[in-house]
């Protein structure tokens, strides 16, 4: 039996993953992690470590300790402060014995600034990009994208610390952020034509397999209503993207629609918060990447079924030992 690690797993895109990979047919010893003593993971996990912060200067050195202490196969990475510590680290994990489900460094790297990474794209596939800015006068700005227009984080994932503005007084605000950690986006289509397309990317430039849900984003910036969709250019898009980027494993894609255009909000180089949602519909991406990463097998794109999804609270009960 494979001993899996999951990170982060008190979290949405953390326990999503233990949820996927509890729900596969094969057999998995899971062993989850979180800062947090208090959190839903041990309820998903066969073992719970607590852990120390990802930035404390003993992270590494816990983390191996895990890895020695429970014999782990493979490791997945549920939030992005683990994935940019991981991929900094990635032959000091590996000598430990166990593999780590980690994209290329390139694009993590490239995808960790915004703004960098819209230049990438301006430069290269020009249809795709939404216009991003840099300036910082409010006149110009409204002349360039119109009001209301958006304030993004270069860094940051989700729809965590957008700012819509519509005056100049909620500009002024900002204003001294634009640039140092703030970027200015013109506001695409509408909430009604969102998409998130999760692909297992080859590294080659192609992909083996892709899911697309028409979404509606919570107030914490993950998906909260899901259509399960297919978009008539996605597989081009996703060929042109993949060969620009070379993206490895689960590589998730989101984009809005503007006069029936895909426009790409951001690429996250990771497993997405809408895994457990895709995995309802036959998109197990964690299990795919157990399968490709640690039992070196094919991957085939799977049957996915038609349907809608909504997230809701629900109770999740620990009993003492």
């Amino acid at each position: 039996m494979k001993t899996i690690l999951v990170s982060g797993a008190s979290g949405i895109i953390g326990y999503g993953i233990l949820r996927s990979l509890r729900s596969a047919d094969q057999q998995f010893l899971i062993v989850g992690t979180t800062i947090y003593s208090d959190s839903v993971a041990e309820g998903f996990c066969d073992i719970f470590e607590q852990a120390i912060p990802t930035d404390h200067p003993d992270y590494i050195d816990w983390l191996l300790r895990v890895i020695k202490k429970h014999k782990i196969d493979f490791l997945i990475p549920g939030i992005e402060a683990d994935m940019y510590k991981w991929i900094e680290h990635t032959d000091t994990i590996n000598k430990s014995g166990a593999k780590v489900l980690l994209n290329s460094k390139n694009l993590i790297d490239l995808c960790k600034d915004k703004w960098v990474f819209y230049n990438t794209l301006k430069e290269h596939l020009v249809s795709y990009a939404i216009e991003t800015s840099l300036e910082t006068d409010f006149d110009l700005l409204v002349q360039k994208f119109g009001l209301p227009f958006l304030l993004k984080p270069r860094c940051g994932h989700g729809s965590k610390g957008i700012v819509k503005v519509d005056n100049s007084t909620a500009f002024l605000k900002y204003q001294k952020d634009i640039g140092p950690t703030l970027m200015v986006q013109p506001i695409v289509g509408n909430d009604n034509e969102e998409y998130t397309t999760s692909a297992f990317c080859d590294g080659n430039g192609g992909f083996y397999a892709y899911m697309t849900l028409k979404r509606k984003l919570s107030k914490d910036g993950f998906t909260e209503k899901a259509e399960v969709v297919e978009l008539d250019t996605i597989n081009e898009v996703l060929l042109n993207l993949c060969q620009l980027f070379h993206p490895l494993g689960p590589t998730n894609f989101q984009f809005r629609k503007q006069n029936g255009i895909l426009k790409l909000l951001e690429i996250n180089p990771r497993i997405s918060s809408s895994t457990s949602i895709r995995t309802k519909f036959g998109y197990n991406e964690a299990l795919m990447a157990v399968d490709y990463f640690l039992e070196n097998k094919s991957i085939e794109q799977p049957v996915i079924k038609k349907g809608k999804a909504v997230r809701y609270i629900e109770d999740m009960i620990i009993y003492e030992k």
